[in-house]
């Protein structure tokens, strides 16, 4: 009588990221849509590292002073813009930093929409807004990457 062995596969960490690092690259789209992201996304990044030192280096203390909120809001604004902005540049964290960089624009448009629409930042409103569309766009148009991100870290 023979008897079976019972094996088990052995997966370490580095293959898991082998992995999901192959299904994000077969998640990327075509040539062209990938130069047409590209050519969006690295002057978005740069206007969002614009935007976060500006933040980062207190140059925006009258407009945090009118929300209210103090300097700790600038602080966090200004290193989640830097935060996408850095993965905007990042192949496979693209998609996932332009839906984080939306969600920033959006509550900023808001704020100035609404908080300090009587101050001179209340014209900000159609900057950041156009902002958040862009973003909106790119965290679109790299959704299959984002899927496969995600699939990758439910693994």
């Amino acid at each position: 009588m023979k008897q079976a062995t019972k094996e088990t596969a052995v997966i370490t960490p580095t293959a898991r990221v082998t992995a999901a690092r192959l299904a994000i690259r077969a998640a990327r789209p075509r040539r062209l849509t990938s130069t047409l992201l590209w050519a969006v996304q690295i002057p978005l990044a740069a206007v969002f590292v614009y935007f976060a030192l500006a933040k980062l280096t207190g140059g925006l203390e009258q407009e945090f002073a009118d929300i209210g909120a103090g300097q700790w809001l600038a602080y966090l604004s200004g290193t989640a813009e830097l935060a996408g902005a850095i993965g905007l540049l990042t192949p496979w964290l693209a998609g996932l930093a332009a839906a984080g960089l939306a969600a920033v624009m959006a509550g900023a448009t808001i704020i100035n929409a609404t908080v300090l629409h009587h101050t001179t930042y209340g014209r900000l409103v159609s900057t950041t807004a156009a902002l958040c569309a862009a973003c909106v766009l790119l965290a679109y148009a790299r959704r299959q990457q984002i899927k496969a991100l995600a699939a990758a870290i439910r693994r």
